[in-house]
């Protein structure tokens, strides 16, 4: 099993100097490469087409014409080289996922992956850890590797506030027995803007809504940023402030998600959830802020890699499947019904909440997807 984890790092002058030299040198590495697939493609249309000979084949081949390449980590480069194919493939793949696009400084996120190759990346006196190039930073290393794990590369990442985070990523020998569940150790969560969602057991997750809370004051302060003027001390000064806003907003969000995710884990076999359309959902006008906010599809991620580290299943339904317009009880549609009908009677008889109703009838339909009688 791979799985990654983050810590804290402490750089000194020197590598903070040198991470912020190779952060520059990858995106010029990933642009240059950009641009010559770009105009090719111009040129061909199809990637079939594209040659060793008719385009740069490797970074190496830009440190003839730039000699301040070579300060950095090769492997940095090599890796901005493989995302660019990767970016490049999915492109051919699908076209709706769109042309890869330039990095920018100031926009995109400032982050490089290297490789351990030959224990180049190691933990040192459980204080340091060792990386090309920069020799041994300061970590925080708030938990312990797994025993006989292998490092196997490492992403060095810098926030908006100037915080440094590596991301470690370990292969280990997972010892875990696939756990079979039953219907009593199932749950369905029906996704809800208001709560983020309600259990199959009419149990809601009573999201805080971080963002919500916090939006005044960010508006405050984003109103102050936008009257800086561009390029000045005030201006870098403010934007830091707002930058914390969001950061702690961020955090809040994930602490509560991963601890949400961890009972959920603790309490059953397996969870079935909509495949759901996030992103969709989060253009709406009167939903945009609360679907951003509550973070269903952090949560799903979540729940996806916990749930398969103890054996255990996260079932994902089509998202056409009508759970809410279904009666869990004697299985007849209501076409009819609407999104303001918050509880609706069934022909049968039966009084039904909606979330509470959906959220069984997705469990029914996940059951019936993994065999559980």
């Amino acid at each position: 099993m791979n799985k990654a984890y983050i810590y804290r790092i402490y750089p000194d002058t020197e590598q903070t100097i040198l991470i912020n030299k190779t952060f520059g040198c990858v995106r010029f590495i990933y642009n240059q490469m950009l641009a010559n697939r770009k105009a090719i493609y111009e040129q061909y249309k199809e990637n079939k087409q594209v040659t060793k000979q008719q385009r740069y084949s490797t970074p190496a081949d830009y440190k003839k014409e730039n000699e301040w390449l070579k300060e950095v980590d090769s492997l940095a480069l090599a890796n901005a080289q493989l995302n660019l194919n990767t970016a490049y493939n999915n492109f051919f793949r699908d076209k709706s996922v769109g042309f890869p696009k330039f990095k920018s400084k100031h926009r995109d996120k400032k982050s490089y992956t290297t490789n351990n190759q030959g224990e180049t990346i190691r933990l040192v006196d459980g204080k340091h850890i060792r990386l090309p190039k920069l020799k041994d930073i300061y970590i925080k290393q708030h938990r312990q590797l797994p025993e006989e794990s292998r490092i196997k590369s490492a992403t060095i990442s810098q926030t908006p506030t100037g915080k440094y985070y590596i991301s470690i990523l370990v292969e280990f020998q997972a010892d875990t027995k696939q756990v079979k569940p039953t219907y009593e150790t199932t749950v369905g969560l029906d996704y809800s803007s208001k709560s983020l969602y309600v259990d199959s057991q009419a149990n809601s997750a009573d999201y805080p809504k971080f963002y919500l809370k916090a939006e005044i004051k960010l508006k405050k302060e984003q109103r102050k940023l936008s009257k800086r003027k561009k390029g000045g001390k005030n201006r870098e000064k403010q934007r830091q402030k707002v930058a914390k806003l969001h950061e702690k907003v961020a955090n809040q969000r994930k602490d509560f998600l991963h601890k949400l995710s961890r009972q959920i884990t603790n309490a059953y076999d397996a969870v079935v959830i909509e495949d759901l359309n996030m992103r969709g959902m989060a253009q709406g006008l009167k939903l945009a802020k609360s679907t951003n906010d509550n973070g269903f599809g952090m949560l799903k991620t979540f729940l996806e890699y916990k749930l398969k580290e103890e054996g255990k299943y996260l079932v994902t339904i089509d998202k056409w499947y009508p759970s809410s317009k279904l009666c869990h009880i004697c299985s007849s549609v209501n076409d009819e019904l609407t999104l303001a009908d918050r509880v609706w009677v069934c022909c049968c008889g039966a009084v039904l909440d909606r979330d509470v109703n959906a959220a069984i009838n997705i469990k029914n339909e996940g059951c019936r997807m993994i065999g559980v009688a």
